[in-house]
């Protein structure tokens, strides 16, 4: 058995605009719900989500046989957590809150093995299928994705430096985050953040980096890939059961007085 080919990687690196959605609901039923919407790819949230290694394993098996492309955001930039992950067979990884060249490098290294990095051998896992993928060590690589998140103002002034690191696919943008740092909390689409983010999107894009973000509004997600951003995520599942819900009861409500 040959490793799978991971359409995201290929498609970020040649520029194909790629829709994205992220899964924080920790739900193997919400994920396969997701799973054949026509996502391009998605991620399964570590940080902000109530998920361990067993419902992440659970997700991703939702994912299995979709043309989506499963990624996981673990909850820190930690080698332990990164290995047990690619071992239940992530095709990526979006790492959070990446604050230097060096943060960015331990990121790179944690996917891995030696004597390029640091991620440890194990050979009847998920990730290989149970020892049945005969050239994983010699595909992984090529093949998982490595997506670095910049989140503060410092990061962004080294965004240049960080997107050079080899191994870095694509590099992403986190608006909210960004956004606390500038003093706009709960405000992602500030202008001022925007005007941060756009230039320096626009600088990575003329290295060959790619370049992506995750926005709420559907016409700004549009917006962005039109303008040169790669990969976009446009939702996430919490968010749209939450409004859908919201606005069913109240339009019933409102027809029944």
């Amino acid at each position: 058995m040959k490793h799978p080919r991971n359409p995201f990687t290929h498609a970020i690196a040649a520029g194909e605009k790629q829709v994205g959605f992220w899964i924080s609901m920790g739900s193997n039923i919400g994920a396969e719900i997701c799973a054949h919407a026509g996502f391009d790819w998605v991620v399964i949230d570590m940080e902000h989500a109530p998920n361990n290694y067993l419902s992440v394993l659970g997700q991703l098996q939702a994912f299995e046989g979709a043309k989506t492309t499963a990624l996981v955001r673990p909850e820190w930039n930690d080698p332990v957590v990164v290995k047990r992950i690619l071992d239940m067979g992530a095709q990526g990884l979006l790492f959070p809150m990446v604050q230097s060249v060096a943060e960015a490098e331990k990121a790179v290294a944690a996917t891995r093995y030696p004597p390029r990095g640091n991620r440890g051998v194990a050979g009847s896992t998920r990730a290989t299928r149970f020892g049945r993928v005969t050239d994983y060590f010699e595909r992984v690589e090529e093949e998982t994705t490595v997506l670095i998140q910049l989140e503060t103002v410092s990061a962004i002034e080294q965004a240049e430096d960080i997107a050079a690191v080899d191994g870095v696919n694509g590099i992403f943008f986190g608006p909210a985050d960004i956004g606390a740092d500038m003093g706009h909390l709960g405000n992602p689409m500030h202008p001022e953040i925007w005007d941060l983010i756009r230039p320096t999107a626009a600088k990575l894009r003329d290295m060959g980096m790619p370049v992506g973000t995750l926005v709420t509004d559907r016409n700004m997600a549009a917006e962005l890939l039109n303008e040169g951003f790669t990969f976009v995520a446009c939702g996430l599942d919490t968010a749209l059961l939450s409004k859908a819900a919201d606005e069913l009861v109240a339009d019933v409500k409102s027809k029944s007085t």
